[in-house]
């Protein structure tokens, strides 16, 4: 986030490196699985830097500890274990403010650099809605106290299911409202307010609102947000550099038409000018030098390859073929979150690690 230039050792298992890694403009990393360090570091000494800090990471910061003792015994003296992993750095949230809002008051994006995944804070007059909220729900409660501000509303734009969502806990915590899009909440066990195209949203005594817009294809009730007529909340179905997958709930071909006609129909009838603010990036090349991930609408017609695909079945194919692979867990995630099952906190830190796999590539 703030381009720093750091080396990172990480003794994973080549395969487990390979699906998702600590990344960085800045950052150099280098794998060697810790099995290969037992009787010492002589392998890996040549690509060891001589005067600066070495952080070492496994998964969950036991090998990587043992890893960095070695290291420091051979005679290295700035040597660093990252304590919790990428268990840990997957979890890490940063505030990153995207900009003022017209009737006063500011917008953030939460950046979880670790797991792609995009949440939104956004205040006014005394009040707050959080978008697509990560279970750390802690972080959001935090900032709200920092800020002097009461969480009014939290906003999911659809059925996660590469991530379980804090939305219903912040908002029994928080006493605050919490909205769903209706179609996909078709299975869901709990009490909702439907978040639908025509319902305003008022934060701050109505001087900022939020206006849904129904955006099927992702899921078929994704729900998209412009907020202050200045900034386009897409959820999961648009990214900066690609564009949402519409496979996960094993509908890819019935869901691909409703994603082109969000594409390629409504978000292009829409104001050009308006800022893009998706719900995760797929790498870092993705973010601005300030960290966020946000581009204008008419920016992104021009340069994302997801929406200058003429050829109808040349766009089915894009989004329905050679996919990456699902989200780790991804149907437990999908029942965790609709409230059919309730994992213990460390089953749910291990159904979340991984890379986020919600584009096409």
């Amino acid at each position: 986030m703030r381009n720093e230039k750091a080396f990172i050792l990480d003794v994973r298992k080549t395969g487990d490196f390979d699906d998702w890694k600590v990344e960085g403009k800045t950052i150099e990393v280098f794998n060697t699985p810790f099995s290969e360090l037992t009787d010492g570091i002589d392998p890996i000494v040549e690509h060891l830097p001589k005067d600066e800090p070495i952080y070492v990471i496994c998964s969950k910061g036991n090998s990587s500890k043992k890893a960095a003792e070695k290291i420091a015994e051979y005679g290295y003296d700035q040597v660093y274990s990252i304590e919790g992993g990428m268990q840990a750095w997957s979890e890490h949230l940063e505030p990153v403010k995207i900009g003022e809002l017209n009737g006063g008051g500011s917008i953030y994006q939460f950046v979880r650099i670790g797991k792609g995944c995009l949440s939104y804070f956004i205040e006014s007059n005394g009040e707050a809605a959080v978008v697509d909220a990560t279970r750390m729900t802690q972080v959001f409660e935090n900032f709200a106290q920092e800020k002097g501000v009461k969480i009014k509303a939290l906003i999911d734009t659809h059925l996660h299911a590469d991530h379980i969502s804090g939305g219903r806990k912040l908002a029994e915590t928080a006493g605050a409202q919490y909205y769903l899009p209706p179609k996909d909440a078709g299975e869901v066990t709990f009490e909702f307010t439907a978040l639908e195209e025509g319902k305003d949203i008022g934060i701050g005594d109505s001087v900022i609102t939020i206006h849904p817009v129904y955006s099927p294809g992702h899921t078929i009730g994704s729900t998209s947000l412009i907020i202050d007529e200045a900034y386009l909340l897409t959820g999961d179905i648009l990214f900066i550099g690609s564009i949402g997958r519409p496979d996960l709930a094993g509908k890819a071909g019935d869901w691909a038409d409703h994603l082109r006609d969000t594409l390629y129909e409504k978000y292009a009838s829409l104001d050009k000018n308006l800022i893009v603010l998706p719900a995760h990036f797929m790498t870092v090349n993705e973010l601005n030098g300030d960290g966020s991930a946000a581009e204008k609408l008419e920016v992104l017609y021009k340069e994302n390859h997801g929406l200058n695909i003429e050829d109808e079945e040349e766009f089915r194919k894009a989004v329905s073929e050679n996919l990456p692979p699902q989200p780790n867990a991804y149907q437990e995630i999908r029942e965790t979150n609709m409230g059919k099952i309730a994992p213990e906190d460390e089953k749910q830190r291990e159904m979340e690690i991984g890379p986020n796999r919600c584009a096409i590539k």
